[in-house]
């Protein structure tokens, strides 16, 4: 049986990342959706809302595709995050050449701590290559309209956020 991984801080989970989740089922058995608690980025979810967000969005996935899919928190580093959950293989998503530069240098790291573990890149496909987490929210912030970036569910969780604040 291959696992898998997909890290992130899905804050909140987008289009883009279902679409790398929807294709990363192709390559393994089961895939664990890593959650990064970063406390440096300072989500406008916390975590337990992140984590239930994924997988209200990724239970039907589960059941369409046949593939187990697991949330699982972390705040260690990826590659003792891979290992804890015996994943073969780390899951990425490139958007554009940008995105490259940083994920090139992060496997150099990682096969550096484990040689052992894979990490395989999926480019998102085209409608999906400009979504980012940081642009939806600021979207959302200044009310504008998501629907074309998230989920129904996550754009309801977004104009709750902001509801109350001035933008």
């Amino acid at each position: 049986m291959t696992t898998g991984l997909y890290p992130g801080t899905f804050d909140p989970i987008t289009l883009g990342h279902i679409d790398i989740i929807r294709r990363a089922t192709i390559l393994v058995d089961k895939l664990v959706i890593g959650v990064a608690i970063n406390r440096d980025k300072g989500p406008l979810f916390d975590l337990d809302e992140r984590v239930a967000m994924i997988e209200r969005e990724c239970a039907a996935l589960a059941d369409e595709t046949g593939t187990e899919i697991v949330v699982h928190p972390f705040e260690n580093l990826l590659i003792d995050c891979a290992r804890d959950v015996g994943a073969q293989v780390i899951v990425r998503g490139l958007r554009a050449v940008a995105d490259f530069e940083y994920e090139f240098q992060m496997v150099g790291m990682n096969r550096a701590l484990d040689h052992s573990i894979e990490t395989v890149f999926l480019m998102a496909e085209a409608r999906h290559q400009a979504i980012a987490s940081k642009l939806v929210k600021e979207i959302a912030r200044l009310r504008g309209d998501v629907a074309n970036f998230v989920t129904p569910a996550v754009r309801e969780a977004l104009v709750e956020k902001f509801s109350q604040t001035a933008p």
